[in-house]
């Protein structure tokens, strides 16, 4: 899966990880919970009325839960790489926690949703602002409007260089195809911010 030369040690298994950002019902949780190798952690919270006015559900009307910490999960992508998942909240309220979650991870997944792409811009930002590779990944929910990911990279700039795919981020094929394509492009951006 993985070209020649890269870095993983023979016989033991590599371990990195990864942050899946994204807005606020963007599929963050669904995207850790269908590739995880072992149950989810989620921290998802049941929505009240507190919510009402502050959390924008007119995209996503059933949605009755909210990730209020982080989510987590694991998978193999090869016998010798690891990749623990570390899903962000999405609602502003909580960016506080990000800087957290993203200390020491190799890069990030940006989950974009064609009915708001404005929602994505503020984790693609904070990528932008602390170097980190990421890969944006238009989660195609059912009935939204489809766009190549040209017409996406376009809308919201994002640089030539960023690797912009399509998803679906119930299917554990798709999510993998997503998570090999960042694993690929943080080999290739690392080394070039070493020099």
């Amino acid at each position: 899966m993985f070209p020649p030369g890269v870095p993983l040690v023979a016989g033991s298994a590599t371990s990195t990880k990864i942050v899946v950002a994204g807005g606020f019902g963007v599929g963050k949780t669904t995207f850790v919970r269908s590739v995880s190798e072992i149950p989810p952690l989620t921290t998802e919270a049941v929505m009240t009325e507190a919510s009402v006015g502050v959390d924008d559900i007119a995209a996503v009307p059933a949605k009755s839960a909210t990730t209020v910490a982080m989510d987590f999960g694991r998978i193999s992508l090869e016998s010798d790489l690891v990749l623990y998942l570390f899903g962000t909240p999405g609602q502003g309220r909580f960016w506080f926690m990000w800087d957290d979650l993203v200390r020491g991870a190799v890069g990030a997944v940006v989950l974009a949703d064609t009915r708001r792409l404005a929602d994505c811009f503020p984790a693609l930002d904070y990528f932008e602002g602390s170097g980190l590779p990421f890969v944006v990944a238009v989660n195609q929910f059912d009935g939204a409007p489809v766009y190549t990911p040209e017409a996406v990279r376009d809308s919201l700039a994002v640089p030539a260089q960023v690797p912009v795919l399509i998803c679906d981020a119930r299917q554990r094929a798709s999510t993998v195809e997503v998570l090999t394509a960042l694993v690929l492009h943080a080999l290739v951006v690392e080394p070039a911010l070493q020099h």
